[in-house]
């Protein structure tokens, strides 16, 4: 699989467990799917970079999702 995929999928995956995490605070309970899938994410994003040949930056980040949403739709 291609870092840039996982590291895509890891950061969509923490973006959609912010909300979930606020709602079940704001609901009073506790937020369990939520911390598993942030953690998961993080696992991911930590593989992708460690993965990635030579030096990672931040900048590169909006590079890899155009890279991997052309190769979706090529």
């Amino acid at each position: 699989m291609n870092t840039d995929l996982i590291l895509v999928i890891g950061i969509v995956l923490m973006v959609f467990s912010v909300p979930s995490i606020v709602s079940a605070f704001s609901e009073g309970r506790a937020p369990r799917v939520a911390a598993v899938v942030l953690i998961a994410a993080g696992c991911l994003v930590v593989y992708a970079i460690q993965q990635t040949p030579g030096e990672f930056r931040v900048e590169e980040i909006p590079n890899a999702f155009v890279r991997v949403v052309a190769s979706i739709i090529r």
